[in-house]
């Protein structure tokens, strides 16, 4: 889902910067931050995450909206991107808790933990790999912007 969501918000990001130039998205950066909160939960003994919470971003009275509808776009397409990549990150958690515990695999579980909790850090290897790449990305297009908009 993630990868799916990650995918729309560079595709609006690409029509915004067409649309509005490379430092329109630096421009109309709400100055607040996301709040993620992680819920945990105890399921037989084991203490865990079970869901998160988000907190989106509040755009102060003053602050530049974005300059096109395309960034509008693209600002709810990475906030949604990155709800799912934190949902993501507490279930390949919760696995990797489950595989270390003493409840873990060979105690029971070991056909769910045999598929899923494989299957769940990979995901989470992928996501962490996405997640650097995108942060590479977005420093890039700062220090870019940087020397275009001093220069």
């Amino acid at each position: 889902m993630w990868r799916k969501r990650l995918a729309e918000a560079e595709t609006w990001l690409v029509r915004g910067v067409i649309l509005g130039g490379e430092s329109a998205p630096l421009r109309s950066a709400p100055a607040d931050r996301a709040r993620v909160d992680v819920r945990w939960a105890v399921l037989m003994g084991m203490r865990h995450p079970a869901a998160v919470d988000w907190t989106d971003p509040v755009r102060g009275a003053a602050e530049p909206t974005p300059p096109s509808t395309a960034l509008a776009h693209a600002e709810a397409a990475y906030r949604a991107a990155l709800r799912a990549a934190a949902e993501l990150a507490v279930h390949g958690t919760a696995a990797d808790l489950l595989a270390a515990s003493p409840h873990g695999p060979g105690n029971g579980y070991a056909p769910c933990a045999a598929t899923a909790i494989p299957r769940l850090r990979d995901e989470l290897a992928t996501l962490e790999l996405a997640l650097e790449e995108s942060e590479h990305e977005e420093a890039v297009r700062r220090r870019w912007a940087a020397t275009r908009g001093g220069g």
